[in-house]
């Protein structure tokens, strides 16, 4: 499309609330996403962690008790 004026292109012939507001939608729900996976990347790391830390106390544990 073209546009002859900023105004003309932020009306998009009558519709640009409608356009604007499925963008803004949509972008909104992508960003959600992104911290959503963001966040659960991160408790999922923490966990992994938390599990390497657990194994390795049981087995100084267990060579603690063989010796």
């Amino acid at each position: 499309m073209f546009f002859q004026s900023w105004n003309e292109f932020l009306d998009m012939g009558g519709y640009g609330f409608y356009v604007w507001l499925s963008y803004g939608l949509s972008f909104l729900a992508i960003a959600l996403l992104v911290v959503q996976s963001y966040r659960e990347k991160h408790a999922i790391f923490q966990e992994v962690r938390r599990e390497n830390e657990r194994l390795a106390r049981v087995q100084a544990s267990q060579k603690r008790s063989e010796l």
